[in-house]
């Protein structure tokens, strides 16, 4: 294990996308509500373009400033966006219903098992853009793994990669930030992290080069359970 690697104490997780499923969980619901209104548009397509959205969206927020509402307000309102985009006739409803579906995100197996494994060796945070009580819910649903804690975006007001989001959590936790870990599978996070000092762990579970940065991640894994094998001694 690297040096720096070895000063590594705590782990801070990315949450949406590399802990729990996104698509796995929101693309059947997403297939079976456009059948349900008639719609032509191809589903992982919508789902995309949503997706992308919504990333647009919080860093319009943090960049503008206008005020922070959270993860799942960014979601409606990239959600409401992409049905006008794909001309979609829609009602309150049927943005209620959509976004109902991520209070039972599920976490990929890898994550489920891996995190087990780091978690006998490292103090296990999620720091997430998420809205802090559904973070919290749907962490604690993960079966046989216990986060230290659950620390949302919401208290500093910034969307993640914003330096606030970073300081937060090694102030929070009491840690120097060279001892904490970010494990992400976007890497703007990872970018984020290391830039406020921390070590990184890109977990590329969607085959993605990494940004063209010096602010390089330690570790580059295709999953959870690669990640602990790296990290959990034998």
């Amino acid at each position: 294990m690297a040096p720096a690697i070895a000063d590594v104490r705590v782990l801070t997780f990315d949450m949406f996308g590399t802990v729990l499923d996104l698509t796995g969980t929101l693309l059947p619901g997403l297939r079976r509500f456009l059948a349900r209104i008639g719609s032509q548009v191809d589903a992982r397509r919508f789902w995309d373009d949503w997706r992308s959205r919504q990333r647009l969206q919080q860093h319009q927020d943090t960049i503008l400033m206008l005020g922070h509402d959270g993860y799942l307000d960014s979601a409606s309102r990239a959600l409401v966006h992409t049905l006008r985009r794909h001309r979609i006739s829609h009602g309150k409803d049927d943005v209620v219903e959509m976004m109902a579906l991520f209070a039972d995100l599920r976490a990929f197996d890898d994550a489920r098992d891996g995190l087990a494994r780091l978690g006998e060796h490292y103090r296990l945070v999620a720091l997430s853009n998420g809205n802090a009580r559904l973070v919290e819910r749907l962490a604690g649903r993960i079966p046989d793994v216990a986060f230290h804690a659950c620390l949302s975006a919401d208290r500093v007001g910034r969307f993640k990669p914003h330096p606030s989001v970073y300081r937060m959590a090694a102030v929070e936790l009491d840690c120097e930030p060279g001892e904490m870990m970010m494990v992400a599978s976007h890497a703007f996070d990872i970018l984020g992290a290391r830039a406020c000092g921390y070590r990184g762990a890109y977990v590329n579970r969607y085959r993605l080069p990494y940004e063209v940065s010096p602010l390089l991640p330690d570790l580059e894994v295709s999953d959870f359970n690669e990640l602990a094998g790296q990290l959990v001694p034998e």
